[in-house]
């Protein structure tokens, strides 16, 4: 110890003993303010070259937190510097501190040096990322980000290890978007494992990811990813600019940056998409869009988003494509069913008779007789009731959840009918309106909302009714902008060239082009297709 006090003191305390005092004075001083602001910022605070003052420093933020680990140690067998190594005991993997941290600079004979802070950095510690730190600002983000920091006495500056490791879900399939052929993969919780998912799938070094912190007590760290060349440059600036302008207290799932962010955020559609494969995201952004990962979210958020992708799945591009085609017309149809179905059978009970062939309607009147409702409270009634049922279904644990479903649905529906509430009719219409519903989930929200306006309007004013509900609807649907990206494209306003992937989808070797609206290299590569002529 003596050794260490002649050679450090030989070293560098006469040179800043002058800095030393003004650095413990600023210490002081910013203590007291501290004291005055529990949410003053650490930026402006640097390091002392005494290790007893950045330790009551750090202690007196953290408070008494059990979890915030003070590891003292000192340098080198021989010199015995005092050191810390400061962790968040369940975000750190701990044989990765003890063997490629403490093991080393603790049992080493490391020698005094000009350059000493260098020479441990490049020479004693064999941990991967290392990185220098100079304010409590750095301090406080690695700690609390699952970083270990390490702080040696005499020297204003730091190290920041990447030591994190913890508990996570794993990779595993989707929940939402399950597919017959293609990956099962899906996003997990963690960052780093999405970011990992991307980047197997697209090995290009024009794969950016630009990580920034959003909320001011959560500090979640979110990533931009693109690829430079095809992405639009504009829109990715709108996208850094939007996300840098949010101020929230914290950011829990990708839903609040949709939120923050979005062009229209009183519409009932979408205008940022959001998928939990991480194929459907890397087919996103080879078609020039852009991606947004949370940390802590299972959900990538992707921009821009127009209407047609609501029909559009990722195993359509597994597929051939006349039955890619056939599906996306089945779900264009189930759209329709579940907007104008009940509010079309609600008109023409009440007032487009005239609309019903007569057998049909007839058959409908003598299902109907003894029922005491209008059809519009018969629908709305069975609607309700469906929606009940749902809510329960996905709330309640998983297994006594599908129980419920199946049997109130029977059970409820039939009661009904047989005690003359709804009528036979109102409760295939809700069942079928149901049903279709989750052939296009990612518009569950916005059509469940339309169904039950569509209900009123038809209650209201018959087809006539529906007729101006429908136009005003396809106005607002042209007006909107997803980050300059008009919602209707390729269809309002009409691109031919872009045609090849909407309602119909072309032969793979036929894409040889990107949007016109999103991408800003709208060329693809040679997709020229294989043909054996061989006999």
């Amino acid at each position: 110890m003596n050794k260490y006090i002649k050679k450090l003191i030989d070293k560098s305390v006469d040179k800043s003993k002058n800095n030393s005092n003004n650095n413990k004075n600023n210490d002081n001083n910013d203590n007291n303010n501290n004291n005055n602001s529990n949410n003053s910022s650490n930026t402006d605070k640097k390091i002392s070259t005494d290790l007893k003052i950045n330790l009551n420093y750090i202690k007196k933020q953290f408070g008494n937190s059990h979890d915030i680990i003070f590891r003292e140690i000192n340098v080198g067998s021989k010199i015995c510097i005092p050191a810390v190594v400061i962790s968040i005991n369940g975000l750190v993997n701990q044989n990765l501190i003890d063997y490629d941290l403490l093991k080393r600079v603790m049992h080493i004979d490391i020698k005094l040096k000009d350059d000493f802070m260098e020479y441990i950095k490049k020479s004693i510690i064999t941990m991967v990322d290392i990185n220098d730190i100079n304010n409590m600002d750095e301090v406080f983000d690695g700690i609390l980000s699952g970083e270990s920091v390490m702080l040696i006495d005499g020297y204003s500056s730091g190290f920041r290890l990447d030591t994190r490791e913890w508990k996570d879900r794993g990779v595993s399939q989707p929940i939402i978007g399950s597919v017959v052929r293609g990956p099962r993969e899906g996003f997990s919780e963690t960052l780093l494992t999405n970011t990992a998912l991307l980047r197997r799938r697209i090995k290009t070094p024009q794969l950016i990811f630009d990580k920034v912190n959003c909320g001011q007590y959560t500090k979640t760290d979110i990533v931009i990813a693109y690829i430079k060349g095809i992405a639009n440059d504009k829109i990715v600036k709108e996208v850094k600019k939007r996300i840098s302008k949010i101020d929230i207290d914290g950011i829990l799932d990708s839903g609040y940056i949709e939120q923050l962010i979005e062009d229209e955020p009183f519409s009932l559609f979408p205008t940022i998409g959001n998928t939990e494969k991480p194929d459907q995201a890397a087919g996103k952004l080879l078609e020039g869009r852009i991606a947004i990962l949370v940390d802590g979210s299972p959900i990538a958020l992707t921009i821009p988003f127009l209407f047609i992708e609501n029909i559009q799945t990722s195993e359509d591009y597994y597929t051939r494509p006349w039955y890619a085609t056939f599906t996306r017309i089945i779900r264009v149809l189930s759209l329709i069913i579940v907007i104008f179905l009940p509010g079309f059978y609600i008109s023409a009970q009440t007032y487009n008779q005239e609309m019903l062939p007569t057998h049909l309607f007839i058959t409908m009147a003598a299902s109907k007789e003894g029922v005491p409702f209008p059809a519009f409270i018969e629908i709305l009634i069975m609607s309700i009731l469906f929606e009940v049922l749902k809510e329960a279904g996905v709330r309640m644990p998983k297994h006594i959840g599908e129980a419920l479903s199946i049997v109130g649905a029977l059970v409820l529906g039939e009661a009904a009918v047989g005690a003359g509430f709804v009528s036979n009719p109102a409760v295939m219409i809700t069942a079928l309106t149901g049903i279709a519903t989750f052939v296009i989930y990612s518009l569950n929200d916005s059509i469940t909302i339309l169904r039950f306006a569509f209900m009123i309007l038809g209650a209201a004013g018959g087809l006539f009714g529906m007729l101006i509900g429908t136009i005003f609807l396809l106005l607002h649907l042209v007006s909107i902008r997803s980050f300059g990206a008009p919602y209707m494209s390729p269809m309002g306003p009409r691109n031919n060239k872009d045609m090849k992937d909407t309602l119909i989808r072309v032969p793979l070797w036929m894409m040889s082009s990107r949007s016109e609206v999103i991408s800003k290299n709208t060329k693809k590569s040679s997709t020229n297709r294989f043909v054996n002529k061989s006999k």
